[in-house]
């Protein structure tokens, strides 16, 4: 099997666990008296152990390699999940998820994965594949939560760990490590790794997309459950499916996709016209009166993501240094880490102050600002390297 083949594998078992718990945490924190803000703050101390680590993460696999901080983000994950299962109030349950946001944190690790073992043409194929894991895993995910959530809250946190250790067993023993050490790139750390992104406008507005999209699309996510809830009387198994369509969505935009797209018109178009679409997608969720209209929101929303993601990533790869890729990825990481601190925790706010649809109406407005900022900035400045391979000379 390719190394390629075998980190699918292994981010793609990850994301089960993750799927598996996300549509059932807000019902679960509920039972413990949590308000709306509370669910969205959940969401943000998760992704403030993110913002923290993603860069040291990064900047540690470009230094002892990438299969160490995998393989422990795979152990810190059974952790935080079990911790979740034995939580007895909402302050414990607050400690399990910034067990698990220190765990998650690897991601730019996995992604450094990719970029070292693809070449600069098919990155965004590369790290697509990468993203057809993540739609894969909120399939399965929260397919397999909200059919174990019969047998107890606990129960799927249990499968979700038991994931966990199998997936760090398999990938201990079969994921090769994709580079060797190089203790130079250990010492960019996140400000010096700041400093190299300003030097260049382009790597500016690509990580300020990291948060302004991860912002919109975390406070969708920690708002939607109840949203769902209050307007169609959804229950998290419910819930669980409606993940699972915006999984099933994200595999087919990732796997058969993104990757023609870039070829065709480039990177640089294709992550301007995804934020429009996530844009139009969040605007369509409170406008959706049934389920076939709420389908085609989240479809709508879920294309748009699909096609951002791999797309963004790729971008910044090919624009840093491939001796600090890892410390850079991170620097993008903590950014969307940062948009998954200050999404939840104002979507929660505004659905308690000002009503269920707000969230939504708010992040749309965002996410069209950032489209047209997108267009202009990425259309004015394309570097060589970035041009479609059939626009190159």
């Amino acid at each position: 099997m390719s190394p390629l083949a075998i980190i699918f594998v292994t981010v793609f078992i990850d994301l089960i666990g993750f799927g598996i718990i996300i549509p059932l945490l807000p019902f679960y924190a509920e039972s413990y008296g949590a308000s709306a803000l509370a669910i969205g703050l959940l969401g943000s101390v998760f992704s403030l152990m993110q913002f923290v680590f993603s860069p040291i993460w990064g900047r540690w696999s470009d230094r002892i390699g990438r299969r160490p901080i995998i393989l422990m983000g795979l152990v810190g994950s059974a952790v935080s999940y079990l911790a979740l299962a034995q939580a007895e109030s909402l302050a414990l349950i607050f400690l399990a998820r910034v067990i698990g946001g220190i765990a998650g944190a690897n991601v730019p690790t996995a992604q450094a994965y990719i970029a070292d073992i693809t070449t600069p043409e098919n990155r965004a194929k590369g790290l697509g594949l990468v993203g057809v894991a993540f739609g894969l895993g909120f399939v399965f995910g929260p397919a397999i939560g909200g059919g174990l959530s019969h047998f107890g809250p606990e129960a799927p946190m249990y499968f979700a760990a038991a994931l966990s250790i199998a997936n760090f067993t398999a990938a201990w023993f079969f994921l090769p490590e994709s580079r060797t050490g190089h203790g130079k790139a250990a010492e960019v750390g996140r400000i010096a790794a700041l400093r190299r992104a300003l030097a260049r406008p382009q790597l500016v507005l690509l990580l300020s997309l990291y948060f302004i999209i991860m912002a919109a699309f975390s406070g969708f996510e920690a708002t939607f459950a109840l949203f769902s809830e209050r307007r169609f009387g959804f229950t998290a198994a419910t819930i669980g499916y409606l993940f699972a369509f915006i999984g099933v969505v994200l595999a087919v935009v990732q796997g058969l996709l993104v990757g023609r797209a870039v070829r065709l018109i480039g990177e640089h178009r294709v992550v301007p016209i995804a934020v429009a679409v996530i844009a139009l997608g969040l605007g369509l969720v409170p406008l959706a009166t049934s389920v076939p209209l709420l389908l085609v929101a989240l479809g709508t929303l879920a294309t748009g993501i699909g096609f951002n993601g791999p797309s963004l990533t790729s971008m910044v790869s090919r624009l840093s240094d491939p001796n600090d890729q890892g410390g850079i990825l991170g620097v993008a990481q903590s950014l969307a880490a940062l948009g998954r601190i200050v999404g939840p925790a104002w979507g929660g706010f505004l659905f308690d102050r000002y009503g269920m649809t707000i969230p939504y109406i708010s992040s749309a407005a965002i996410m069209t600002v950032a489209f047209v900022v997108a267009l202009v900035s990425l259309a004015r400045h394309v570097p060589a390297e970035m041009a479609p391979v059939g626009a190159r000379s």
